[in-house]
């Protein structure tokens, strides 16, 4: 029998994203977020290509996104409600993490890895934050996907995306617990 680190598996078990409206001040100082960021660059990474980077988000870049996200969605023609919606997350926030998909040309790793490990940073990141008793929440939205919002909020190129925003802080009511998936419908199991 391997060795158990129960309380790991009893975090993973029970782990629960806090919703990015709870979230408020304060949050983590600089040092405390490197320690977050240290365990979310400890992801799986095929090749060791490093796929993925990390923009901070603090202060007044929220107000600045969210102008450009109505900026966006007006040229986009999108909803006031959409447009609404996707501002929350800027006017609302106290610190996030951009996880950015930054995919490196490899003959030996395929595009898809590079994205699926983009993605197991943001959860990393998620999960770190969570263990160190923070709120979390990942995000994403309209905005993150849209090429000129991109280039202009946060100066990625043509090939980066964004993975994910990791909005982290001080949760101040507790989310109730959601339904989870019916693992028997969900697995097939195989012996032959």
């Amino acid at each position: 029998m391997p060795d158990k680190n129960q309380a790991a598996l009893n975090f993973l078990l029970t782990r629960r994203s806090r919703p990015a409206k709870t979230l408020q001040t304060p949050i983590p100082d600089r040092d405390t977020l490197q320690v977050l960021l240290t365990a979310a660059a400890r992801t799986p990474d095929h090749g060791k290509l490093e796929p993925w980077r990390f923009i901070v988000l603090e202060g007044a870049s929220f107000a600045r996104l969210s102008d450009l996200v109505a900026t966006r969605g007006a040229a986009l023609g999108k909803t006031e409600e959409d447009i609404t919606k996707a501002r929350a997350q800027f006017d609302m926030g106290n610190l996030a993490v951009v996880v950015v998909e930054s995919p490196k040309p490899s003959d030996k790793i395929p595009p898809l890895e590079q994205t699926y490990s983009a993605g197991a940073v943001c959860l990393a990141l998620l999960n770190a934050a969570l263990a160190a008793g923070w709120g979390a929440n990942w995000l994403s939205g309209w905005p993150s996907h849209d090429p000129e919002f991109r280039a202009r909020g946060f100066g990625l190129s043509a090939q980066e995306r964004i993975a994910g925003i990791i909005h982290i802080g001080t949760e101040t009511n507790a989310p109730p617990e959601r339904p989870r998936p019916d693992l028997e419908a969900i697995t097939e199991w195989v012996s032959q």
